[in-house]
């Protein structure tokens, strides 16, 4: 009976991992196709070297001029993430997503910054309306214009960038990608950026479904 113990506690082992590589894979790729998975997308030039990459997608059924207002007012002092509001702000987000666009925040420039958390903010890297949005945070970088970087800045062990990619599809639909960069900057970054990564797949699920719901008009209008 030993005999076959050890095999068969190595084939469960065996089992074990590939199913948590399985999750994994799933987590860092939810929506996505293989090819979008693989294909260069704006931004991944800033980190061409990244460690870890998550890339998510969904299709939203509305034409592309009606999905870029939402993308745009991200932000936790703007339109929020349209996620889980309540389950952000246990962490001190202060926001709450909007249910319409607001024109006040239909603009983003180079060096603008979306804020995630009043303390924490990311620069805008490059944006195209109607096409794309990069954001981006250097392991010291500030998040706020001037003055010393943030405790949660400097303490970033990794290097980050956040794309958002709008592509038209079929039946006047919209493809809409988000992409996820971690590029290391200490041996120990992966023990945080992975448990980020698992946090931002489960927040970047509910944010992909609240923009659909908004640009496909499922939500009643509030003023």
């Amino acid at each position: 009976m030993r005999g076959r113990t050890v095999p068969v506690a190595v084939a469960g082992a065996a089992a074990g991992a590939l199913s948590v590589l399985t999750a994994r894979w799933s987590a860092l790729h939810w929506g996505a196709t293989t090819e979008e998975a693989r294909e260069p997308l704006p931004g991944d030039e800033i980190l061409p070297r990244a460690a870890l990459v998550a890339t998510r997608s969904i299709t939203i059924e509305a034409p592309l001029e009606q999905v870029w207002p939402w993308v745009v007012q991200l932000g936790a002092d703007r339109g929020g993430f349209y996620s889980y509001d309540r389950l952000e702000n246990l962490l001190g987000c202060r926001l709450r997503s909007a249910d319409t666009v607001v024109e006040a925040w239909q603009q983003l420039a180079v060096g603008d910054l979306v804020r995630l958390h009043p303390k924490v903010a990311l620069a805008v890297a490059a944006v195209e309306p109607g096409r794309f949005l990069v954001l981006h945070a250097a392991p010291a970088s500030a998040a706020s214009g001037s003055g010393p970087p943030s405790a949660a800045a400097a303490a970033a062990p990794y290097d980050f960038t956040w794309s958002f990619v709008l592509r038209r599809h079929p039946h006047r639909a919209t493809r809409l990608i988000t992409r996820e960069r971690f590029d290391y900057t200490h041996a120990w970054s992966p023990a945080l950026a992975e448990p980020v990564a698992v946090a931002s797949s489960v927040m970047s699920q509910k944010m992909l479904r609240g923009i659909r719901d908004r640009a496909e008009g499922r939500l009643p209008v509030t003023l």
